[in-house]
């Protein structure tokens, strides 16, 4: 009987543990406040003062990431953070079980730049001729994992400015940042509500306007070069259009010149096209490339 008696005592210790375990961790949220996660985007966060910071939660018993979570504790420290060692479990519940390496960070969130806040360039000036700035314009891109992978290319190419459409367009959450690498942590993003103005305003100011199409067939009314033969010599804006639908057609008759991305084989029906953020990619290499080579 007793021991009969000692193993339900166990038994009931085993559920009662199961339970706390089972119990989410109940954080304190400032409101308005959002949960960043990942390494690169929580390390930069802190690095920069573009965000208030409440908090940041680390893994115990992190194991070989011990000095990347000593590093983050100094981080933390520089900035006044409070920081809460946690369990994994805790960090999943967080961030809605995202991959968070070990790393969340409470913040307020990141706003798109209105491009009245933006400094603007002086194309005319003398002292640097024809000066090749590239602006990135993206039209409704609504996937946070395509856009974020869009501005960590355009980060790492040398884009000078991206500038999104306000309408039907990914907010910059944080796994866009995390999707950015962090990128978005330390790369300005502004945005319009009337993208096809901004773009007349910039023809008129003598930029060149380029679109992106998948196949040359699907362009209206505006010519179709390979990426591969485009040459600028003036500051020139890239659209690029969202992820089903490619750019509308009142966008594209604003273009001058539409870009295409010529494929290496024959390719069969259904998998014609690339996904937006690779072939942005692939478009922003081709043409940055040549800003390195007149040396920008």
């Amino acid at each position: 009987a007793s021991g009969e008696s000692w193993s339900s005592r166990v038994g009931d210790f085993s559920k009662a543990r199961k339970r706390l375990e089972r119990k989410p961790l109940s954080v304190q949220r400032t409101k308005g406040s959002e949960i960043l996660f990942g390494i690169a985007p929580c390390s930069l966060a802190l690095s920069q003062s573009r965000r208030d910071l409440f908090g940041l939660f680390l893994k115990r018993s992190s194991g070989s990431r011990r000095l990347v979570m000593s590093e983050f504790v100094l981080q933390a420290a520089a900035r006044g953070v409070p920081v809460h060692h946690v369990r994994r479990r805790e960090l999943d519940a967080l961030c809605r079980g995202q991959v968070h390496q070990g790393v969340c960070l409470e913040a307020t969130p990141l706003r798109f730049k209105s491009l009245e806040e933006a400094e603007e360039p002086d194309v005319g000036d003398e002292e640097i001729p024809n000066r090749q700035l590239i602006w990135l314009a993206l039209e409704q891109i609504q996937d946070p994992m395509n856009l974020g992978a869009l501005l960590r290319s355009a980060y790492f190419l040398g884009v000078d400015r991206v500038v999104a459409s306000q309408r039907n367009s990914c907010p910059l959450t944080p796994t866009v940042s995390k999707a950015s690498s962090g990128a978005v942590e330390v790369f300005d993003v502004y945005s319009t509500d009337d993208l096809r103005s901004f773009l007349k305003a910039k023809t008129a100011e003598g930029w060149e306007v380029v679109g992106t199409v998948s196949k040359p067939e699907d362009a209206e009314s505006v010519p179709v070069i390979s990426c591969l033969e485009f040459q600028w010599n003036k500051p020139v804006i890239i659209v690029i259009g969202s992820e089903g639908d490619g750019l509308s057609l009142e966008t594209q008759l604003l273009c001058h010149r539409m870009l295409a991305i010529p494929p290496g084989r024959a390719l069969h029906p259904g998998i014609e096209s690339l996904n937006v953020s690779v072939a942005t990619g692939i478009l922003l290499h081709s043409i940055c490339s040549q800003k390195l080579r007149h040396g920008g």
